[in-house]
């Protein structure tokens, strides 16, 4: 029954996280991009599982984690945060899914800011798109065999850390990957109840208690 009830209030949930991270973001310019893997059963056993297959949609697939060098199956987390650390905007997809095809549905989310991302999202024809529909300008490193070769900026490099660290402590502390449900509606649940009790804290850290958002495992009460 909790969980059922738990599913039905997604949206709302989703709603409240971003009311929670408006307070943080809504002067923000700059922003980070990345994508992390979940991985719903051992790939040895893909084949024969049914976890989160009731709708071809959003059934999970084989992909390649290059961060880890390893096959998975599973999913993506598509994420976006600020450089402070609060996640602006999320999103799962099949693990099979190239990151590049998140930032078709970015523009609906954040618009008139820098977006600094890896390797994974070096494309000429998406960062002219991206700047020409809701003025968002595309960093990323360029791969040093290109032309005109120019090193990322360090501050952008540093910055690009932050979204890794956010998700280290998903996977350490909040446990994201652990994984028990089995349709794809309970799955996506859990991640994004996750993510809005790491923005809730960060909430609490700042607005209450005035201290570090990203003290993660300090007392709260």
């Amino acid at each position: 029954m909790y969980n059922r009830r738990r599913r039905r209030l997604a949206d709302d949930l989703d709603e409240i996280r971003l009311k929670l991270a408006s307070h943080f973001n809504e002067f923000e310019d700059y922003f980070v991009v990345d994508s992390m893997p979940l991985e719903v059963c051992k790939l040895s056993r893909s084949s024969r599982s049914r976890i989160c297959r009731e709708n071809v949609y959003a059934s999970p697939d084989k992909g390649y984690c290059a961060a880890q060098n390893s096959h998975y199956y599973g999913y993506k987390l598509h994420a976006v945060c600020s450089v402070e650390g609060v996640f602006q905007a999320i999103d799962l997809s099949p693990a099979s899914v190239h990151d590049i095809n998140y930032l078709k549905d970015i523009r609906m989310q954040i618009s008139d800011c820098t977006l600094i991302g890896d390797r994974g999202y070096l494309s000429a024809e998406i960062q002219l798109n991206l700047f020409e529909s809701c003025n968002i300008k595309l960093n990323t490193p360029m791969r040093n065999n290109q032309k005109a070769y120019k090193k990322q900026p360090y501050v952008f490099r540093k910055k690009r850390k932050r979204i890794e660290t956010l998700f280290s402590q998903l996977c350490d502390q909040f446990m994201i990957r652990r994984n028990y449900a089995k349709s794809f509606d309970g799955f996506k649940t859990r991640i994004l109840s996750k993510i809005t009790a790491l923005t809730t804290i960060q909430y609490i850290n700042r607005f209450i208690f005035n201290r570090n958002i990203n003290n993660i495992k300090i007392s709260i009460t």
